[in-house]
């Protein structure tokens, strides 16, 4: 039986945003049971961030978890990945760092904890997240989404500070 398909998107806005996000590609394929598919890497306007906030480059990988993996305990990993990067405990809503890893998706499942909530609650909304992520599943319904991931993107006000910045 395959596992299930893991989305986590890749975020930076502190040191090289872009070598950032190849490192964390990489470092994905420790956690993962198969390749990593990685998406083009795209430069964005700060969201909900202090201001003066550097610009963003965000991307996303999908992957099928090691087996026994659970969305919790991939969760701890990722924060693990973060801390490695040099991510420090948040001080701000929002601040710079040189590394953000969210799970997006983890397959069908539709959860909600303390931790975790799956799907990202506000993933339908990010063109941070719909964009790279319809490089790779433009048809991908997100779980109690009726559009697909094409139809929600196209749905949104662009960002006019949003361009392909690497892979």
């Amino acid at each position: 039986m395959t596992s299930p398909l893991v989305i986590v998107a890749l975020g930076a806005n502190l040191g090289d945003p872009v070598q950032q996000l190849r490192d964390a590609v990489n470092m994905l394929e420790s956690l993962a049971d198969g390749p990593v598919r990685g998406s083009s890497f795209w430069e964005s306007t700060p969201v909900d961030c202090p201001p003066g906030s550097p610009k963003f480059v965000n991307g996303i990988a999908t992957f099928h978890p090691q087996p026994g993996e659970t969305p919790e305990s991939l969760l701890a990993k990722l924060k693990s990945l973060e801390a490695e990067a040099g991510r420090r405990p948040k001080q701000v809503l929002n601040e710079a760092r040189p590394l953000d890893l969210d799970l997006i998706a983890w397959g069908d499942v539709q959860m909600a904890t303390e931790t975790l909530v799956l799907p990202h609650p506000r993933a339908h909304l990010r063109e941070f997240v719909l964009r790279p992520l319809a490089e790779l599943l433009p048809d991908l319904v997100l779980p109690g989404r009726r559009q697909t991931v094409r139809e929600l993107l196209a749905g949104l006000v662009p960002d006019p500070g949003f361009a392909r910045v690497g892979s």
